[in-house]
Order: structure tokens, then sequence, then C-alpha cells
């Protein structure tokens, strides 16, 4: 009797941990938490920052990602997606990547621009066992849906932007 309870544990786990704490997402633009600096919102170039990759969990066919400010006046607000971003890829500065429709209605990246207060942005990046067959634009709502039961880990790194670029 034990063996089959340890067995249905362990697939318990495996089928809710998703954190891999080797998979992470940094910037050397902004320390987790802290302030992103005006260059990379609205109120400067609107470029996004220098993302840096490491431990890439091994069975990683591309890898995802989403940027999402939580704290918008609507819900969820949807800054940039990307994917089929290879795996073996250290960094995402400048690299040509597929992306698809924000929240301002373009594809790219859009930039914090909070109406009021401050905002949180979250950069996730997903670690996928699959390439995805999107086109270029597509909506974050087919991007959920494509990686729906593809994901083996999730990297976070979490910025703010106060409105007007005051911290």
């Amino acid at each position: 009797m034990r063996i089959p309870l340890l067995a249905f544990l362990l697939l318990a786990i495996a089928s809710v941990s998703r954190a891999d704490p080797a998979f992470r997402l940094t910037s050397p633009d902004f320390t987790p938490g802290g302030f992103i600096p005006a260059q990379f919102t609205a109120d400067g170039a609107n470029v996004p920052p220098h993302l840096e990759i490491a431990g890439v969990p091994q069975g990683t066919r591309s890898l995802a990602l989403i940027v999402e400010d939580p704290d918008a006046p609507s819900g969820d607000f949807t800054h940039w997606i990307a994917w089929n971003i290879p795996p073996g890829a250290k960094s995402l500065r400048g690299e040509k990547v597929a992306e698809g429709a924000n929240d301002f209605g373009r594809t790219g990246y859009g930039g914090p621009q909070p109406p009021s207060g401050t905002h949180r942005y979250f950069f996730r990046l997903s670690a996928l066992d699959t390439v995805l067959q999107l086109q270029t634009g597509a909506t974050r709502k087919e991007l959920d849906a494509a990686i729906k039961g593809h994901v083996i880990a999730t990297a976070e790194l979490m910025g703010r932007y106060s409105a007007g670029g005051s911290h």
C-alpha cells in the first residue's frame, strides 16, 4: 500500500509544483521589486528592459514571455507577449522574437504607463515542452490557450512604476 500512496503523492506534487528555483529571470536594469527606470516605460523610450535568463529546465523546447500589470483599473493589462524564444537564449535584449498584441492594441512591447499611483509589472517567462504554432500578432487569449498543459516551469520578475515616473 505504501508504493501506490507514494506514487500518488509524487504525481500530485509534480502536477501542482511548477517552481524551479534554478530557473530565473533577472534584469540588470532594475532589482526584483524595485522601480523600473523611465526609459523602459511610455514616459521614456518605451523599450523593454534587458532580461537575463538562467537555469532553463531540461526538456524545454521554447520559452514564452508575458508582461502584465495586475493593478490596472480594468484588471490585468498585458504589456507584452512573446513566444518561441529559443531555450538556449541567455537574454532578451533586442533579439527578434515572435510577438503578439498587447492591450494597447499594438504588436510588441508597450511599457508601463499607469494612470495613477504605483503599479506592479510582472515579467513571467514560461519554459514550454513545445514550440508554439501562433501567428505574429496573436492575442493573449490565444497564447494562454496555446501554452495550457505545456508549461514545465515559470520564472518571474516583478518591477514597479509610478504614474509620471515619480517614486
